[in-house]
């Protein structure tokens, strides 16, 4: 599978892609998706679909804001690196030699780079950490430090294994302040937001601009209707869950961990920071680098990292070899961001999986029957029908080879019509009016297609 992205490929996929996040936005009853694209060196794609506010009928634009809650591990992760590239802090330091509040504690032995791996045994929120439910507020500086101060918060050795931590990363965020010299929130805004001239960006809430945030929603598994759920503060956890951003300046931001680029780190550090150590669960499974979620999506290796604040589910991914990063960023608290996220990868490795084809672009669209909804899209020059009620779009594509008006199947499952045609008619526009398809049965595009009041046989 070649590295290089090709641009015909690239822009079909987008192309798809768009009407694919349209559709499972308003199928999966999402509020809204935001998603961007990096690639080529630039935004390659940007939408909004849905709602910001679904009580005051606010459509999602590019620019609205979310909270993508653990994606500031990779933020603390960046800072971290950047004072050890300028020799005030070393990743074998211990916490206790940064953060003088807990010398003597279990916690205060950990070192910078236990935390950042989550390596250190430490609790993951607390014993009391209902803050999620915003039943009460985020920890402050104080009260973040008497967590850490409690034998409780040291629950295995360091080293042990794999073990998600906030209360780590809120850890790292002191040990930030204290090696920079000024507060974490304002460190990371002048090192690394500013920095790469993102306005979209930001470590913490800010009152200023709540207008620009989407509202978050809760989830549909406990109840019929989702209700709002309030933006708060976190305080001395912004280092493990702060951060606010659009899918846009998000993807920018990561692109400025791609090899080659200097403006954040040096390539030696954004190598340790990306190198993966840990298994986060089985054998083949994702793992944990040093502030950064390592993967397979496909056949692919990527990094990144995913979000999970009250009301916003986020998900971002970067394939280094490809110069490509993926963000998606949902207003639900069961968003499904990482599935919307992989989809994108997974299409773009489908149009690459063969030499480009040169099919006609006319059959292409979605097109419904009583049984459901099948696309046709052009990927690599070549036709596919595609489920995109599939949790994955790109699992089973059915290939589909012209022949005058027809399609001829030409592969997928034996239970479909293999060796048979979709059948197409053409009004004098040459825009599909009709397509009879798998069984034989007669569909329409999709925005043409209503059902009867009450089905009747003829």
């Amino acid at each position: 599978m070649s590295d290089a992205l090709d641009p015909d490929d690239l822009r079909e996929v987008l192309a798809y892609y768009d009407s694919w996040l349209a559709f499972n936005q308003r199928y999966q009853r999402v509020p809204g998706v935001q998603a961007a694209v990096f690639a080529a060196d630039g935004i390659a794609f940007s939408a909004a679909y849905g709602l910001a506010d679904v009580e005051n009928a606010v459509p999602l634009t590019e620019r609205h804001l979310f909270r993508i809650a653990s994606h500031s591990k990779t933020f603390t992760a960046t800072a971290v690196f950047q004072l050890v590239e300028q020799g005030r802090l070393r990743l074998d330091d211990k916490a206790g030699q940064h953060v003088t509040e807990i010398v003597g504690t279990p916690l205060g032995e950990r070192t910078v780079r236990d935390l950042l791996a989550h390596a250190g045994g430490i609790t993951r929120d607390s014993l009391d950490a209902d803050w999620w439910q915003l039943a009460k507020g985020f920890p402050d500086r104080d009260q973040l430090l008497e967590v850490l101060r409690h034998e409780s918060s040291a629950v295995l050795p360091e080293n042990d294994r794999f073990k998600y931590s906030n209360i780590g990363y809120g850890l790292l965020g002191l040990v930030v302040e204290a090696a920079a010299g000024t507060s974490y929130n304002s460190y990371v805004q002048t090192a690394i937001v500013d920095k790469l001239g993102l306005s979209g960006l930001g470590p913490e809430l800010d009152p200023a601009r709540s207008s620009e945030y989407a509202a978050g929603y809760s989830a549909l598994s406990y109840a019929a209707e989702r209700i709002p759920i309030d933006h708060v503060d976190t305080r001395a956890l912004a280092s493990a869950t702060g951060f606010f951003g659009n899918a846009r300046d998000l993807v920018t931001y990561f692109s400025a961990h791609l090899p080659g680029d200097d403006r954040l780190l040096t390539d030696k550090s954004k190598r340790e920071m990306q190198h993966p150590l840990w298994k986060t669960g089985e054998e083949d499974g994702p793992r944990y680098a040093l502030g950064l979620q390592v993967t397979k999506v496909g056949k692919r290796e990527v990094f990144g990292h995913a979000g999970g604040y009250p009301g916003h589910i986020t998900k971002t991914f970067v394939d280094g070899e490809r110069r490509l990063a993926v963000s998606v960023l949902t207003n639900a608290i069961d968003g499904p961001a990482a599935q919307f996220a992989e989809a994108a990868l997974k299409l773009i490795d489908l149009a690459a999986s063969k030499d480009r084809g040169s099919a006609d672009a006319r059959f292409t669209g979605r097109y419904a029957n009583l049984w459901g909804v099948t696309d046709i899209a052009l990927l690599g020059g070549r036709l596919y029908a595609l489920d995109p009620t599939a949790a994955d779009p790109a699992a089973e594509p059915t290939p589909l080879e012209p022949d005058g008006d027809y399609l001829r199947v030409a592969g997928g499952s034996g239970y479909g019509s293999y060796g048979e045609s979709y059948r197409f008619t053409f009004d004098a526009d040459g825009r599909v009016e009709t397509v009879r398809g798998s069984s034989g049965l007669l569909a329409h595009p999709i925005d043409r297609f209503t059902l009867p009041p009450r089905l009747t046989v003829e």
